[in-house]
């Protein structure tokens, strides 16, 4: 009974998960496994080096006058 309940455990988690990213194409989670590097334009530049695929990086943000950033 024990292995029923496992297998139907995995089955569940794997319809779970087809089911979330039914909608998804190579190209947009191929975009999503970039999203980590986008915020360091250095490391962005390097992994489009490294990968030959553009990463859309944003520029750090400025210190703007009369305001404290704060480095956490």
């Amino acid at each position: 009974m024990e292995m029923f309940f496992d297998v139907l455990g995995v089955l569940f988690l794997w319809l779970a998960v087809e089911y979330c990213l039914r909608r998804e194409t190579a190209d947009t989670l191929d975009e999503a496994s970039m999203v980590p590097f986008a915020d360091d334009p250095e490391v962005a530049r390097r992994v489009e080096l490294a990968t030959g695929k553009s990463v859309n990086a944003v520029a750090p943000e400025e210190i703007k006058p009369g305001w404290v950033n704060l480095d956490m």
